[in-house]
């Protein structure tokens, strides 16, 4: 499949079906699951009462996959009815039907549509935002142990029936234990600083400057990324206009690019670096200006909103990237939390068997209630930048989403 297609919502089109009055009911009921009809939601009858009628003829309008056009077409055939491409009205948008193909997107999925319907023109998502989830979770949940205890609960999905209803989730919760299980690796715990695997990057607590830089850098490159797409779906959504002057299109990209190229240069002392970071962030500044004016009308009152926006739109943009220090917080907390139960765990283990079986019942608890209490906090605040400093920038409106019409005979 071509990238621009895998990376769209299913391609819709509008269609009308015609049958002749007597068949008509028969038609519809070939339509369940499959065609998205103006008056959906309804009983049969009442689809069937609201048909456009000349004489003999019946017909009522809808959205349909183009892909599956034909076999829908081919199944109202046996009934003697018939599905007519139609144009689509002006100005409305049609329905959003995400791609199921796939284990991986059908699992990462709900973390697009839990927060909205993509837009019909805009870019789907869904993989990027899983690869982004799975590597802030595993960041802030790096634990090569407790990493692999979650692949292993995946393992548990895929093939336990009594979990069947929650199957289609274990690519999901197996790419957050294989990033927690590479994160533990380069921080170098093993359910806690047990020694079993050493530290191939860094020790989160002998060096926590570095670990926040890190998640700064991961949530810089993140965000990039976000405008990227958001750039695009500006430009879909309307023209290259709003895709240059919109707060989440190219003035915005560069008012971030440019306070990051600030902050880069400052803490590598490159001179050059900053004067090029101010110049970017001055015409991203500029562009977001002419952006903001124009939407507010123009004037006095409009030149000073627009002010009071470019300033909401400078602290916003530096807070929202200073958020992904969580990354590393998170990961400092939950790296402490196992250093504290290995400390008691070897401090127990020193005072004979009795000892040694207290030091055994810590580790197992310190250990299950670090995986459960942190697993739900990593999973929590790997959610909330997802929404709020990635989606937010992704998208600005909202599409339909595409509700085929299910119904039975009364």
């Amino acid at each position: 499949m071509p990238l621009p297609e895998a990376v769209a919502p299913v391609r819709m089109e509008r269609v009308a079906i015609v049958a002749p009055e007597a068949v008509l009911r028969d038609a519809v009921m070939k339509l369940s699951g499959l065609v998205d009809i103006d008056r959906t939601d309804e009983e049969l009858e009442k689809v069937v009462a609201g048909a456009v009628r000349r004489g003999e003829v019946a017909a009522l309008a809808g959205w349909c996959p183009a892909e599956e056009r034909p076999a829908i077409a081919a199944a109202l055939a046996e009934v003697g009815a018939a599905m007519v491409p139609m144009r689509a009205p002006r100005g409305v948008d049609p329905p959003t039907l995400l791609r199921g193909t796939g284990t991986v997107r059908r699992s990462f999925t709900p973390l697009v549509s839990t927060y909205g319907t993509v837009p019909y023109q805009d870019v789907d998502p869904t993989l990027l935002a899983g690869a982004a989830y799975v590597l802030m979770f595993g960041m802030m949940f790096g634990d090569a142990g407790q990493g692999l205890l979650l692949v292993a609960v995946a393992a548990l999905l895929r093939t336990w029936s009594r979990l069947a209803r929650w199957r289609s989730a274990w690519p999901f919760v197996a790419g957050a234990g294989a990033a927690s299980t590479l994160f533990g690796v380069l921080y170098g715990e093993f359910f806690g600083p047990t020694g079993v695997v050493p530290a191939v990057w860094v020790d989160p607590l002998e060096d926590p400057v570095l670990l926040l830089g890190a998640g700064v850098a991961a949530g810089a490159v993140l965000l990039a990324a976000a405008y990227a797409v958001a750039i695009v779906n500006r430009w879909r959504e309307g023209g290259p206009r709003l895709a240059v002057y919109a707060a989440s299109g190219i003035a915005g990209a560069a008012l971030f690019l440019g306070i990051a190229g600030v902050a880069g240069g400052l803490l590598l002392h490159a001179d050059l670096v900053v004067v090029g970071g101010a110049v970017t962030a001055v015409a991203g500044l500029v562009l977001a200006g002419v952006g903001f004016a124009a939407e507010s009308g123009g004037g006095a009152a409009g030149v000073a909103q627009a002010v009071v926006q470019l300033f909401d739109i400078v602290i916003r943009t530096g807070s929202n990237l200073v958020s992904f220090a969580r990354l590393a917080a998170f990961g400092l907390v939950h790296a402490a939390i196992g250093s504290v139960v290995w400390l008691g765990t070897t401090a127990l283990a020193g005072h004979g068997v009795a000892g040694v079986g207290a030091a055994v019942f810590l580790f197992l608890l310190g250990n299950a209630l670090a995986f459960s209490l942190e697993a739900l906090v990593a999973a929590i605040q790997a959610l909330r930048l997802e929404f709020y400093e990635l989606f937010s920038r992704v998208f600005e409106i909202e599409g339909r989403p595409f509700r085929p019409w299910y119904g039975e005979a009364r």
